[in-house]
C-alpha cells in the first residue's frame, strides 16, 4: 500500500483530512483524549467530545464504547519494545496473515517509526474478547502493545491525523480513499472467527484456569459492618472500572464480575448501587464483562448473580461468629481533625455563635481582598487554596480557632503534608497576616491557628455585604480536573447569574489563557455550559460522581489510609518514650517516624515565600 500524501496538500491539510474521515470511524465511542504533556499520557482531564477538527494537541480516541463492546480492533506496534527492525517485522507478518484470511484493515505510522493496524469491525465484540485477542496476538509479535484494549475505562489509541509528540502527525501510509473504505464496510464475524481460531493456543494459555480453587472473597472482607457502607477493596474497585483482572486469581470474566458483586455485598452495598455505577459507565469494566448479553438479559443476569452473591457472602459470615467488625473506615469531610486530636480549645467568642459565625463571614470578605495581591502568582492558587480550607473548616467547627494537623488539610487542598506546613508558616509570618499561630503543637496535638483581620482589612471586611454561598477547599474532583479549573468554577457558582468570560477573568484573577483553558475543560465534562455568550453552572452534573468516575475518591481513601498508619506510628512513639521518661523533643539520632514521611520539596512550597513576600 502507498502513501497517500497528496504533494498539493500541505502536510497539516492531509492530516486534517485523515482524522476527520477516519477519526469517528474507528473510535468505540465519540470521545477524545487530549495529552498536554506531550502524548506522554491521557489523563482523564484531558477527554473531550469527538469533533471532525483536527486537535493541536496529541490525541487519542476511546476504543471501548460505553456499552463495553470494541468495534475496531486497534494493534500498537511500539518501537519501543524491541527497536524499528521488530516491528517492520511483526508489520510484514501481520499484513500477510490478515490476507491470507480475508481480513480488510487500515495501517498508519508515526514519526518515530511505530505502527497502528486497525481492524473495523460491522459489530461489537466484548471489551474481554478483544483484550484477550489483543494479548494473545503480543505473544507471537513482541512489538506489539496490547494497551489499548487493557482497560475498557481508558483505553486509548492515536489515529491517522493525530499530531505527534515531537511534530508531525499520525500518517496514513496507504491511499485514504481505500482506508476510508475498509472503515465503512468493515470485516464480518467470519473474518474475525478466523482471526480468533489462528491464534487458539495463546488463547488458551491466557485463559488457563488454576489448579487451585478460586475464592470470590477473602476471610477478612466477608465480615459485617457496624456503621453502614463502606469502599470496595482497591483491587477489586479497579477491576470494576477497567475490566483487568488477576488471571491467578479468577480464571474468567464471571469468576471476575462475581468477586466484585461479592464484596459489594459484603461492604453492606445494595443492588441500585451497582447499577448506578454501571449506568453511569464510571464501572465500565462490569459493563464490559455483561457486554455478551443484550439490554434485557444483562438486567436478568446482574440479579440473578447478585442473589448468588448474597448467598455466597451470607454463608461466609455463618461460618464466623465472632464480633461484627469496627467501621473505622467511615466517611468524614476532609477538613475534619483526626480522630488521635483532642477537641479543639473553646476560647470567647463561643463557638457556634451568632458572633463567631458574624466574623468568619467578615473574614471571608477580608481574604477576598487579600487574594488581590496574589494575582498572577502560579504560587499563590495554592495558598489561596489553603485559605479556603481554612475557610471551610473553621465554618464547620464554627470557631476562628483552628486545631487541624497539616495532613487533615493536605487532604482538603490534595497536596503534601509537608507544602501545607511551610505554607502555614509562612502565611503566619506576612505582614499582613490572615492566620497566627495561637498554640505550638505538642505531642499529639497539632498547632492551633487562628483566622484574623489585618486591621488593612477591617473596615472592608465589615463594611462589605457579605459574600453569599459556601466556601470549599478543592473538592475532589478538581485534584484531577486541576485548581484553575475549581477557581474557574467557584467564580461561576458564587456569581448568582451567568458570566462572561472577560467578567470571569476579572473575577477570578486568573490569565485569560488560563480561564479559557478550564472553561474548556469544564464544558468538556458538563460542568458549566454556555448560553448567549454566558457561562452557567450546569446543576444536574454531580461533582462526586464524576470524582468518582476519575477514581479519585480511591486516591483520597489511600491518602488517609497513609495518614492513619503515620499517626498510628507517631502515638507509639509518643508512648515509648513516655514509658521511658524521655523527653518528647526529638533529638539528632533518635529514631524519629515523621522523618520516613517527609516528602520531596514541592515546587509550590519553595515558592510560597516569594509570593507571599510579594503580597506584602
Amino acid at each position: 500500500m502507498s502513501n497517500g500524501c497528496s504533494p498539493r496538500f500541505p502536510e497539516r491539510e492531509q492530516a486534517q483530512a485523515e482524522w476527520r474521515a477516519l477519526a469517528r470511524l474507528i473510535a468505540s465511542q465519540p470521545r477524545v483524549r487530549l495529552s498536554k504533556d506531550g502524548g506522554k499520557t491521557y489523563r482523564d482531564s484531558g477527554e473531550r467530545d469527538l469533533s471532525d477538527s483536527l486537535p493541536s494537541l496529541p490525541a487519542a480516541v476511546r476504543t471501548c464504547g460505553r456499552d463495553g463492546l470494541v468495534r475496531t480492533i486497534c494493534l500498537d506496534l511500539d518501537a519501543g519494545r524491541g527497536g524499528q527492525e521488530q516491528v517492520d517485522k511483526d508489520y510484514r507478518r501481520l499484513r500477510q496473515w490478515f490476507a491470507r484470511n480475508d481480513v480488510r484493515w487500515i495501517e498508519d505510522q508515526s514519526p518515530s517509526g511505530g505502527r497502528h493496524l486497525y481492524i473495523p469491525l460491522n459489530f461489537g465484540v466484548s471489551f474481554t474478547d478483544a483484550k484477550e485477542f489483543t494479548q494473545a496476538l503480543a505473544k507471537r509479535h513482541p512489538s506489539l502493545d496490547p494497551g489499548p484494549h487493557e482497560n475498557a475505562q481508558t483505553g486509548a489509541i492515536r489515529v491517522p491525523g493525530s499530531p505527534w509528540k515531537k511534530g508531525g502527525y499520525q500518517r496514513l501510509t496507504m491511499s485514504l480513499n481505500l482506508a476510508y473504505d475498509v472503515a465503512k464496510s468493515r470485516n464480518s464475524w467470519k473474518h474475525w472467527s478466523r482471526l480468533r481460531d489462528g491464534v487458539g493456543d495463546e488463547l488458551a494459555a491466557i485463559r488457563q484456569r488454576r489448579v487451585e480453587p478460586l475464592e470470590l472473597l477473602g476471610i477478612e472482607e466477608s465480615l459485617p459492618l457496624q456503621n453502614g457502607k463502606r469502599r470496595l477493596p482497591e483491587f477489586k474497585e479497579n477491576i470494576a472500572r477497567t475490566g483487568s483482572y488477576d488471571t491467578a486469581r479468577y480464571a474468567t470474566p464471571s469468576e471476575a464480575r462475581l468477586g466484585v458483586l461479592a464484596s459489594a455485598v459484603a461492604a453492606g452495598w445494595e443492588l441500585t448501587d451497582v447499577r448506578r455505577l454501571m449506568h453511569q459507565n464510571i464501572w465500565a469494566g462490569m459493563v464490559a464483562f455483561y457486554s455478551r448479553y443484550s439490554p434485557a438479559q444483562r438486567a436478568k443476569y446482574l440479579h440473578k448473580e447478585w442473589r448468588l452473591a448474597l448467598a455466597y457472602v451470607q454463608n461466609i459470615r455463618k461460618k464466623n461468629d465472632g464480633p461484627n467488625e469496627a467501621d473505622t473506615n467511615r466517611h468524614k469531610s476532609y477538613t475534619s481533625p483526626p480522630d488521635t486530636h483532642p477537641p479543639a480549645l473553646t476560647l470567647l467568642p463561643q463557638a457556634k455563635s451568632d458572633a463567631e459565625y458574624r466574623f468568619l463571614r467578615s473574614w471571608r470578605n477580608a481574604l477576598f481582598l487579600y487574594e488581590q495581591t496574589l494575582r498572577g502568582s502560579r504560587s499563590g492558587l495554592g495558598v489561596r487554596m489553603l485559605l479556603r480550607a481554612l475557610a471551610e473548616a473553621a465554618t464547620k467547627k464554627g470557631s476562628r480557632f483552628i486545631e487541624f494537623g497539616v495532613r487533615s488539610i493536605a487532604l482538603a487542598t490534595g497536596t503534601h503534608e509537608t507544602t501545607v506546613a511551610r505554607q502555614l508558616r509562612a502565611l503566619a509570618a506576612v505582614e499582613t497576616p490572615l492566620i497566627r499561630l495561637a498554640g505550638e503543637a505538642r505531642g499529639d496535638r497539632a498547632d492551633v491557628y487562628e483566622l484574623v483581620i489585618p486591621d488593612e482589612y477591617r473596615e472592608f471586611a465589615e463594611d462589605k455585604a457579605w459574600k453569599p454561598g459556601k466556601i470549599h477547599a478543592l473538592r475532589p474532583v478538581f485534584r484531577e480536573l486541576g485548581v484553575v479549573p475549581a477557581f474557574v468554577y467557584e467564580t461561576i457558582e458564587q456569581a448568582g447569574s451567568p458570566l462572561i468570560g472577560a467578567e470571569i477573568i476579572r473575577a477570578s484573577g486568573l490569565s485569560p489563557r488560563a480561564v479559557a483553558q478550564a472553561l474548556e475543560i469544564l464544558a468538556a465534562w458538563n460542568l458549566i455550559q454556555r448560553k448567549d455568550g454566558r457561562w452557567e453552572i450546569v446543576t444536574t452534573t454531580n461533582l462526586t460522581v464524576l470524582a468518582e468516575r476519575f477514581g479519585v475518591l480511591e486516591a483520597i481513601e489511600a491518602q488517609m489510609k497513609r495518614y492513619r498508619s503515620e499517626r498510628t506510628a507517631w502515638q507509639k512513639w509518643l508512648t515509648q518514650r513516655a514509658l521511658s521518661r524521655q523527653p518528647v523533643l526529638a533529638i539528632a539520632g533518635d529514631d524519629y517516624p515523621y522523618w520516613d514521611h517527609e516528602g520531596p520539596p514541592d515546587i509550590d512550597a519553595e515558592n510560597t515565600d516569594d509570593a507571599l513576600a510579594q503580597a506584602s
